[in-house]
């Protein structure tokens, strides 16, 4: 519930982007932490099994510095993009060797560095602490010694909570029977086998209860008592016995081995934990699909201010309300700063909400205006702004469309097999399309050069794009481009409809002929 304003502001409200205060950054209020999983499998290749180990070729040990023996990165790391995650080796292919590997192979027979490094790396724009790693392996018929010593500490681990909630388990019975036996008549006499501790008809105390004795040997005349104390044990016997049996299938799970996909022999999975401060570029919204996205974030002094000195949280843009059918976000504002004042948690259902009237009531009583607005001054030069403004209390969500996962950036990369043209999206390591509008702005503009460069050699001109390496090297002009790919497309498309389609190569002088005075009336004839 943060303290928002509808105003414009120095024009950074353009487009429903939204003004941040900075202590919403310092008191981390829109601060998230995000897990991410990795995943590792080894398999059963034709070529041989691939492996997952710290002994990984042409690697340095500096990189391998946070690997643990198996090859595994330790919980707690701190990884950066580049960071080894899992070493991994697999067994290289015919295809994979190098000329010198192929010759010593043909003389000695021998498998030389057969081995390729094929780990897992955390990849660009990652950042982050490893909080999680889960080991699976299907169980092999003689397990290494690593193996069977982590099976073990498993094993361990697993007795290790059993009998901690074993023991609480029986805790929480003793002091509810204890509960229902304190201050009751007993019912026959009790001892601790030698010495009588109580006579039958004594009252039982604390005293009595921590004389050393079963608290199973003590019976009170209250049937009401004994039928508790006996519904008691009935219940800890059953929760007891799930315990043994929950246990007894966790440790065969660990001596039987995981259940993995056919060809996997062994499934690491590694959970990168990031924290990520709100910044700009992140997207935000109401509950009224009143989104938008951080266009700035402002020193709390600059903020504008209420009258009282309280700073505003967020600006959002006047203008994204009148036109979108959502007042409701209006209604909230208000209805949330009446709220605030009177110190009520108020919950409105979707077709059962606060109305207008009530809303103004509330806005009564709570001493403030009835039409919502407030004066404020503007935190640089502690003017009052000329015009009241619209300020309260909303619920603003931060969305999961955060500007550090959508950055992305492209040199030479993937091109699609057709086309011939770049790939799109971040995934693929795509670049930026060029639609028809935004053709037509570099048109309207006359960038005729630009726009040739961007629509040929920077696309599917497959042999520009090879020659303008060429031309920047020896500091040539770029050459004169060639036919886009997608017209080759194109005429393809056109022949598979049965349309024929040549092309014919013309000289490069064109014949040309001036028309004189006289010859515009026939022109205009034709």
């Amino acid at each position: 519930n943060i303290l928002i304003a509808f105003m414009s502001w120095e024009g950074y409200n353009y487009e429903d982007a939204i003004l941040l205060s900075e202590s919403l950054i310092t008191d981390d209020i829109y601060t998230s932490i995000h897990i991410e999983e990795f995943e590792v499998e080894a398999r059963d290749t034709k070529m041989g099994r691939e492996e997952i180990t710290r002994d990984i070729p042409n690697v340095s040990e500096e990189a391998l510095a946070q690997l643990d023996e198996e090859g595994i990165i330790r919980i707690g790391s701190v990884v950066r993009p580049g960071s080894i995650l899992v070493g991994k080796v697999t067994p290289k292919g015919e295809s994979d060797l190098g000329p010198e590997e192929k010759l010593l192979r043909a003389i000695f027979g021998e498998k030389v560095g057969e081995v390729r490094d094929a780990s897992k790396y955390v990849k660009p724009g990652t950042e982050g602490v490893v909080v999680d790693v889960k080991v699976f392996s299907r169980k092999e018929r003689e397990p290494d010694r690593q193996t069977r010593l982590r099976e073990l500490a498993k094993e361990k681990e697993v007795e290790r909570e059993w009998e901690a909630k074993r023991a609480l388990i029986n805790q929480r019975k003793d002091a509810e029977i204890r509960n229902a036996l304190l201050g009751k008549k007993l019912a026959s006499s009790v001892s601790d086998g030698t010495n009588l501790i109580a006579k039958k008809g004594k009252i039982v105390t604390e005293k009595l209860l921590d004389a050393g004795v079963p608290l199973e040997d003590f019976h009170v005349v209250n049937k009401a008592a004994m039928e508790l104390i006996e519904r008691i044990q009935q219940l800890a016997q059953g929760r007891l016995r799930d315990l043994e049996e929950e246990r007894d299938a966790q440790i065969e799970k660990i001596r039987k081995g995981d259940e993995l996909k056919p060809g996997v022999l062994k499934l690491v999975k590694v959970y990168v934990a990031t924290r990520r401060k709100i910044s700009v570029g992140d997207k935000m919204s109401g509950r009224h699909g009143n989104k938008g996205v951080v266009s700035k974030i402002l020193p709390q002094e600059d903020m504008p201010y209420l009258e009282d000195g309280t700073p505003i949280q967020i600006i959002m843009n006047p203008l994204g309300v009148p036109g979108r059918m959502n007042a409701g976000q209006i209604l909230e504002t208000h209805l949330g700063r009446a709220a605030r004042e009177l110190g009520l948690y108020i919950a409105t259902p979707v077709f059962d909400g606060a109305e207008e009237p009530e809303i103004r009531k509330l806005l009564k009583e709570a001493g403030l205006p009835e039409h919502g607005k407030a004066k404020l001054y503007d935190g640089r030069s502690g003017e009052p702004f000329a015009q009241e403004v619209t300020v309260g209390y909303t619920y603003i969500l931060k969305l999961n469309h955060l500007v550090d996962d959508k950055i992305h950036a492209r040199s030479t990369g993937p091109y699609s097999l057709v086309t011939q043209q770049p790939l799109g999206g971040k995934a693929q390591q795509g670049g930026q399309r060029l639609g028809e509008m935004e053709v037509w702005a570099l048109e309207a503009y006359g960038a005729a050069y630009t726009l040739q460069e961007l629509l040929t050699i920077k696309s599917d001109d497959v042999v520009g794009r090879s020659k303008i390496y060429e031309a920047i090297v020896k500091g040539e002009n770029a050459p004169a481009p060639g036919t886009p790919e997608s017209f080759n497309v194109l005429v393809k498309e056109l022949q598979s409809l049965c349309l024929d389609v040549d092309l014919e190569q013309t000289s490069d002088d064109l014949d040309t002929f001036d028309l004189g005075p006289e010859d515009w009336e026939s022109e205009h004839e034709i």
